[in-house]
């Protein structure tokens, strides 16, 4: 078993895992191979990529949703095997009941997990105002803005006290402006228990405003191709700290590592030649 610097095992860890799919035709698509990644407890790791490198399979391996073919995946230093209830994972789609109010859609995770009604609406209540939908406890899903239905999803993943974040893109369809306030509410809350957090985005902006570290995945199949420590200062505003010139180098630092990758990825899906862009000097 592997262990952090502190003598903890890390809250995540992927060693040499490999992940295959069986395609409609018969032949085998390999997703992700000898993928390499850690993260410490309390850390907020951020996933970046061209499309199809996987890394939403990468949270499905970390779930349990899906198993690895070859490697192994383990959660604070045991093997994944299946769901683990330490597990929250927050989706690019909300996962709402339409029929059900915001509150009972925010109470429901605690009762499924065993917790008696009378005990999970209040807790549900608090949540909801932790996200600041204190008002809005009856109304459906459909009343409310996107920026709202993402607060609910906030509050339906973090009243679990998840040990462990996973999140696959949940802004993605937000505009900017409501996208950096949800974002600000994220840090925030984040703060109160620091659960180990994955955040798959396509935003590299997003992914340094967000993170402690960010990892970069080679196009698909998928492994990392380097990792970037975030030193930015916490607690952090994403509208403010974007400004900071040290933002602004790693961002480029970042980017350089990246852009190859999205430009192999544009060429294959292209039919062009699969051959990276020359850096500019």
């Amino acid at each position: 078993m592997t262990e952090s610097v502190t003598g903890a095992a890390p809250a995540i860890e992927l060693r040499q895992a490999t992940k295959r799919f069986r395609t409609p035709s018969g032949g085998v698509y390999t997703a992700l191979r000898d993928l390499d990644m850690t993260v410490a407890p309390g850390e907020f790791c951020a996933v970046v990529g061209p499309t199809g490198c996987g890394k939403s399979t990468t949270l499905s391996l970390i779930s349990g949703l899906e198993q690895v073919n070859a490697g192994r995946t383990l959660i604070h230093g045991e093997p994944v095997t299946g769901t683990d209830p330490r597990v929250g994972f927050m989706f690019q789609t909300d996962a709402v009941f339409p029929w059900k109010s915001v509150l009972d859609n925010v109470a429901a995770g605690p009762q499924f997990r065993g917790t008696p009604k009378k005990e999970a609406v209040p807790k549900a209540r608090d949540w909801l105002r932790r996200v600041g939908l204190s008002g809005f406890e009856d109304r459906l899903p459909h009343q409310l803005s996107g920026g709202m239905r993402k607060r609910v999803a906030l509050a339906q993943t973090l009243i679990n006290e998840p040990e462990i974040l996973l999140m696959d893109e949940p802004f993605s369809a937000l505009d900017v402006q409501t996208r950096q306030i949800v974002q600000d509410e994220l840090l925030s809350l984040w703060e109160l228990t620091r659960p180990a957090v994955v955040f798959v985005t396509h935003d590299l902006e997003e992914a340094i405003a967000l993170a402690d570290k960010v990892v970069v995945l080679t196009v698909g199949p998928g492994t990392v191709k380097d990792t970037f420590p975030v030193d930015l200062p916490r607690p952090r505003t994403v509208q403010e700290i974007r400004f900071d010139p040290h933002f602004i180098e790693i961002y480029e630092q970042i980017w350089e590592t990246l852009r190859d990758e999205v430009t192999l990825a544009y060429a294959r899906t292209a039919g062009a030649k699969t051959t990276p862009a020359p850096t500019s000097v």
